[in-house]
């Protein structure tokens, strides 16, 4: 009888937790509700277009063009989201969708298209992937498998920006990363083509972006592997089922290549000089400065209006140490282009090693404004250290503490430095257990990533009178971090399993 109503209380549990696909009508695992959808939409998609490179500003005759485009195709799918569509100025090949409507397409995939039909079939596959809730689908199995349980400062690519976000805005990333399953893109495949149709688009240019994404792949270009194949794997088998719904469509429609080309022609006419750029990038990434120096130069020679060019330039002039040249080439690019963070923070960065701490700070805290960054924080966090503000520094520090990498590691020893003397506790760890004679044995851990030394503890106990006493006790030497020390206090009887009465009171860095 028990395991008849757990298993009942299963199935209910999983009941409560379904949901009709808007799009198919299936009933689909669901515990994220419509309005957290969009409401998750629409607090990460600014960050998020930050972390991919920006908005694409130097054409805005194609994003307009672009957001038509995605327009049409939003209102075949009968689905109410509050859609917006936007292109980013990043090179890689690839377009994602976070929940709630809210699309992207960058500027490296447009280059590949060769009609307004291919464009139609890469937005209309967002719009499914937004309308059928995949992601939030995605994000309810795995709640559901966890329990409910919800690098450097140099960019290498316009892909890495992303990598230098945290707290909210770095989890946002993991939303239009996550790989869709094969079910879930013939689906997007599948009622994309659908819109398609009855937007007047001819459904076959979703066939001939098959055809191209699955050549794309068989050649490995590393672009393509890390950009729009890496969430949305190519297949034969997605080439075959897309051939077969086009033929069960009606025939025709618009393929569009004459307005395509006219679209893309400011961008198609830029090419080289990105090009140039990204090669730039490459080789900084590489340490090669002057070969890095020389494509900035090209790249600017063709088209001196991107700003990301000047802080290309801005990055090789401060690996090389030359920050009053790279504070020149950032504000060059500030004024071309004054809403992107990473301008704010390299500048921010570059007047700090120049010790124009005022203006480093204003930069910093800009950048911040528009992405939450960990070189931002440490930077900012060292600037409050150095002038005696330790809460604020404290607040830096925590902001990226634990959160892996170089500046995670460096901020979590900093606010080890800066907070084991107030608050030993919070960082040695104690473990109370008897000995064969029933004596209390204290062992304390070092829970930190330094060497620490100087701790002490205090033993709280009632003596034979039933009077409260402490005894303090020292940890003689260092320790290490991770390492275990142990003091047998002498004190007993104690037995094993009750409250371990002991608080560690002191402690400091081994410097």
């Amino acid at each position: 009888m028990r395991k008849v109503t757990i298993l009942l209380a299963v199935g209910v549990a999983f009941l409560a937790g379904c949901a009709v696909n808007p799009v198919t009508g299936k009933r689909q695992l669901m515990t994220v509700s419509t309005a957290s959808e969009i409401q998750m939409g629409q607090q990460n998609y600014a960050p998020m277009r930050q972390s991919q490179g920006g908005d694409y500003d130097i054409d805005p005759v194609l994003t307009q063009y672009v957001q038509g485009i995605g327009s049409r195709l939003a209102a075949q799918s009968e689905v109410a989201l509050p859609y917006e569509f936007v292109v980013l100025n990043n090179s890689v090949p690839n377009a994602w969708a976070l929940p709630g409507g809210k699309i992207a397409i960058n500027r490296g995939l447009l280059t590949e298209l060769e009609s307004e039909a291919e464009l139609a079939a890469v937005l209309g596959h967002e719009v499914v992937h937004a309308a059928a809730r995949h992601t939030a689908s995605q994000i309810s199995r795995g709640m559901l498998l966890q329990g409910l349980v919800l690098a450097t400062a140099v960019a290498s690519s316009d892909s890495d920006y992303g990598n230098l976000a945290v707290g909210g805005a770095g989890l946002a990333a993991q939303l239009v990363s996550m790989k869709y399953g094969r079910e879930a893109e013939l689906e997007s495949d599948f009622y994309g083509m659908q819109y398609m149709s009855k937007a007047g688009y001819d459904p076959r240019g979703a066939v001939s972006l098959q055809e191209t994404f699955v050549r794309l792949s068989d050649g490995r270009r590393t672009d393509w592997l890390s950009g729009l194949f890496a969430s949305h794997p190519p297949s034969q088998e997605r080439v075959n089922a897309n051939i077969a719904t086009a033929a069960a469509l009606p025939a025709g429609g618009k393929t569009g290549e004459p307005e395509f080309q006219r679209a893309m022609q400011k961008t198609r006419a830029a090419k080289a000089a990105y090009d140039a750029y990204d090669e730039g990038r490459k080789a900084l990434s590489e340490k090669n400065l002057d070969e890095a120096l020389t494509l900035s130069n090209k790249a600017l020679d063709l088209f001196p209006d991107e700003a990301h060019f000047h802080a290309l330039r801005g990055d090789i002039r401060l690996v090389a140490d030359k920050y009053d040249m790279a504070v020149t080439n950032y504000s060059r690019a500030l004024e071309r282009r004054n809403g992107f963070f990473y301008y704010h923070l390299q500048r921010g960065l570059a007047k700090k090693e120049l010790g124009q701490t005022d203006g480093a700070v204003i930069d910093l805290e800009n950048s911040i404004k528009l992405l939450p960054t960990a070189p931002a924080h440490y930077a900012l966090g060292g600037i409050a250290q150095q002038r005696g503000n330790i809460p604020d520094a404290i607040k830096h520090y925590k902001a990226i503490a634990g959160a892996g990498g170089e500046y995670g590691a460096a901020a979590t020893t900093a606010l080890v430095r800066l907070e084991l003397p107030s608050n030993p506790s919070a960082y040695v760890l104690r473990r109370c257990d008897p000995d064969a004679d029933g004596d209390l044995v204290v062992s304390v851990k070092n829970d930190t990533a330094v060497q620490i030394t100087g701790v002490q503890f205090v033993v709280q106990y009632a003596d034979a009178a039933g009077r409260q006493q402490q005894v303090r006790h020292n940890v003689r030497g260092q320790i290490p971090p991770g390492q275990i020390a142990s003091v047998n206090t002498g004190l007993g009887p104690y037995t094993a399993g009750s409250n371990c009465p002991v608080t560690v009171v002191a402690a400091q860095v081994d410097e």
